[in-house]
Order: structure tokens, then sequence, then C-alpha cells
């Protein structure tokens, strides 16, 4: 039985890039080069890469970069793109609970829940940052987005959502303060035309569980901040009022 991220990510991939949350990639790319001192000889490794905007920006800025994605369709539209602007990624179908990278890559990147925070259980959600970590060389740098668990305790996320997602529609939700997961119902239309109805499941992070869970796995330094779409920034303070966080770990 298909999840409804990949139910969500089939033959979604024209949509997805015509999405306002996908619109700030350029900026968010030169917060990474700024973070690697841009440098080139870093290798990048883009987990959640869907249609690769992202590693291909990276690319086309001369970085070495391999981008992995659970969904074939997000990928096949990821290397059209990239044959187009005349750059090569390495692209590759790949589970991110299930990554088999060690010690390859001096930045891992996960921007726009590509894969963390999308999973079921908590212990998969773990399984994708244990990858990341062991995919990271000594001294490698993660950079990545996630849902702040903040914002729910003083916004309605449903309205947020009906605000910003385009032609996506939440038509139901809940938000269990137990667990900082998000229950939703939303209805989607493919490249195709066709509607679809998705019951969605998503988890929230406090800022103190995300800096936990990287220590957990020897992360040494653990920088928090708000996370403004295509303007990261590291005087943003996270607060309340972000739907997502930066997270900067360093090993």
């Amino acid at each position: 039985m298909k999840q409804w991220y990949e139910d969500l990510f089939t033959n979604y991939a024209e949509t997805y890039d015509k999405e306002s949350f996908t619109q700030g990639t350029i900026g968010e790319v030169d917060f990474i080069e700024h973070e690697i001192n841009f440098d080139k000889t870093k290798r990048i490794l883009d987990i959640g890469c869907g249609t690769g905007r992202h590693a291909i920006e990276l690319a086309k800025r001369g970085y070495q970069v391999v981008g992995v994605d659970l969904s074939e369709s997000q990928l096949k539209r990821a290397r059209e793109k990239a044959e187009k602007a005349g750059v090569k990624v390495n692209f590759l179908q790949k589970d991110a609970r299930e990554l088999d990278f060690d010690n390859e890559f001096d930045i891992v990147i996960m921007i726009c829940e590509g894969a963390f925070p999308l999973m079921e259980t908590d212990e998969m959600n773990f399984y994708i940052l244990q990858c990341a970590a062991n995919a990271l060389k000594e001294n490698g740098k993660l950079i990545f987005t996630t849902l702040n668990a903040l914002f729910p305790l003083y916004h309605s996320v449903k309205d947020f959502l009906n605000a910003n997602s385009g032609e996506t529609t939440t038509d139901e939700l809940t938000f269990n303060l137990m667990t900082f997961r998000e229950y939703s119902t939303i209805t989607i239309e493919d490249d195709s035309g066709n509607k679809k109805v998705l019951n969605c499941n998503e988890r929230y992070y406090a800022p103190s569980e995300i800096t936990w869970l990287l220590k957990s796995l020897s992360f040494k330094k653990i920088d928090i901040h708000g996370c403004k779409l295509g303007q990261f920034n590291r005087d943003d303070k996270l607060t309340t009022d972000d739907f997502e966080m930066l997270v900067i770990a360093e090993k």
C-alpha cells in the first residue's frame, strides 16, 4: 500500500514546480553557498531532491551534487531539467530511510520537507537524520528545514496552508498536541488535471527535539533559525510565526 507522499508525488512534477513554496530556490542556494564558503570542491548530497531545483542550481554554480528521491516521477523531471540546463547531476531513486552512503559528502541538504518530516512514525524520521549523518564526512554540515511545532500552538495551520499552497486545498485538519502530528485531508490536481484526495500525516518538531536528535547523532554544533522562503539567514531568529525552521548542524 502506497503512503500519501508516494501518491502525492506521482505525476505531480510539473505542478510541483509551479507551487508557491518552490519559488525561493535562488536565495536558498545563495545561503547554502555562503555556508560552504563558495568552495567548489565540496561534494553535496540533496536528500528528497524532488525535481532537482536546488541540486541543479548548485550544479550550475560548479558544485558536484548527488540528488536522491523516492519518486521516479519527480526524478524524471529533474533529469530533464538538468539536461536542459546543460549540467550534470547524479540523480538516484533511493529511500531516504535506507541510504547506504558512508562518510562521502561534505554537505547534506534537505530543503522544503522533501523527506524529513513526512514519515508516518518518529522512528522513520530519525532514520532519515541517521542516514544523513552517516553520509557526512568528519566536520561535515547538514542544512535542512522542517516544520516548526511552535507555529500550531499560536496559529491555524489549515488557514496558513490554504493561503500558501497554490492549487492544493486543505479540506480537513487536526493537530495532536501530544504527538505534534498534523492529520489532514488535501485535494490536489496532478499534471494530467486529475484530482486526488490524500490523507496526510506530518510531524512538527520543537527546537529542543531537533537539538536532542542531532546531538544523539554526534553533531557538535547545532543552530536553529527562522525560515523565510528564499531568504534563509542566520540573523533570522526562530519565532512562533515561523511555519518552518532552518537547522544547520555541524559534525
